[in-house]
């Protein structure tokens, strides 16, 4: 049996305020359509903390039993909380399962079967210590729980960093063609 389309990827959502010092700010992707550009969060004020993430990611088709995947776009964090000490930061993440149509057993791609690495920054700005959370591909990590994707575990003063990440879904063999749609979740505190 062959899947004709799986869409995988993400659209932003973002849950809350986009920005809450001392708090934690959240950005989800979910899966649906894709957009022109990816939305910036935290540029009204620039306080406290700030996460952005990319649209939405398709991964295209794939027969049951194999894997599928590829980069997600570049998620970035930026502090703006100057000197507070200690001026620490962790990004977690986390996935729903993929399904399509009614979402019954023969329908869904579980989560523990969706796998994450962050990779090394891809760029960054200002002072501190910048850590990867899955610096190699053979450090992913499977999404059914959340999973620090990347921190900032030392320093003071502003900064930025934006990683792009890997995304790898193993598809069951049983499971139905169709469309199916997730969402990846990043959250920052």
């Amino acid at each position: 049996m062959r899947i004709t389309a799986i869409l995988l990827g993400a659209t932003l959502v973002a849950a809350g305020p986009t920005h809450r010092p001392a708090d934690a700010v959240s950005a989800a992707h979910p899966v649906t359509r894709p957009l022109a550009a990816p939305v910036a969060l935290g540029m009204l004020r620039q306080t406290g903390l700030a996460i952005t993430v990319p649209g939405t990611r398709s991964y295209g088709a794939a027969p049951v039993g194999s894997t599928i995947g590829g980069t997600l776009g570049p998620v970035s964090v930026s502090d703006f909380r100057g000197s507070l000490n200690p001026n620490a930061w962790v990004v977690t993440v986390t996935s729903t399962a993929y399904t399509t149509g009614a979402a019954g057993p023969s329908q869904t791609i579980a989560n523990s079967r969706v796998s994450y690495w962050s990779g090394s920054a891809t760029s960054s700005t200002g002072g501190g210590t910048l850590v990867p959370g899955q610096p190699t591909a053979a450090q992913a990590v499977v999404l059914s729980a959340p999973r620090v994707a990347f921190s900032k575990t030392s320093g003071s003063g502003n900064n930025r960093v934006t990683w792009n990440p890997t995304l790898s879904i193993m598809v069951p063999t049983g499971v139905t063609g169709g469309t199916y749609t997730g969402r990846i979740t990043h959250s920052v505190a």
